[in-house]
């Protein structure tokens, strides 16, 4: 582990009050826990928005299965990216609509254009991406 440095923090008293509500809220059992937490997803946004970055990235996507060759267009995206696809996972909401979760591997720019990609295909009602760093540098 590394060495663990301490250096303090000024802010307004209203401000720490709603932090420390929000951190036991979120279950944390000290501000420095919460206080590093946050610093590694500002850490980890702003790496995200460099096109090299590598990066992990989970789409997450709601369709309609009664879209004429929906299923086939989307197994064709999937097929033509398989080196970044590391995993999918299908799931019938109901008689009509699947979601689906991708996990994708590769730098920002990548994973970005696989999943607009995805989410663009009609008969798509909803995609969103989430990405994160490997976390090779936190």
């Amino acid at each position: 582990m590394d060495e663990i440095t301490r250096f303090g923090v000024s802010m307004e008293a209203n401000l720490l009050s709603q932090f420390d509500k929000l951190i036991e809220s979120k279950n944390y059992k000290n501000r420095s826990e919460a206080i590093r937490d946050l610093i590694r997803d500002y850490i980890v946004e702003n790496q995200c928005k460099s096109d090299e970055a590598e990066s992990i990235g989970t789409v997450t996507y709601v369709y309609n299965h009664e879209v004429r060759e929906i299923s086939d267009k989307l197994v064709d995206i999937q097929h033509g990216h398989h080196e970044n696809i590391i995993s999918s996972m299908h799931v019938h909401l109901d008689e009509h609509n699947c979601l689906e979760v991708m996990v994708i591997k590769g730098t920002s720019k990548t994973i970005s254009k696989i999943a607009d990609e995805i989410i663009s295909t009609k008969g798509v009602k909803h995609g969103k991406l989430v990405m994160t760093t490997t976390g090779k540098n936190l």
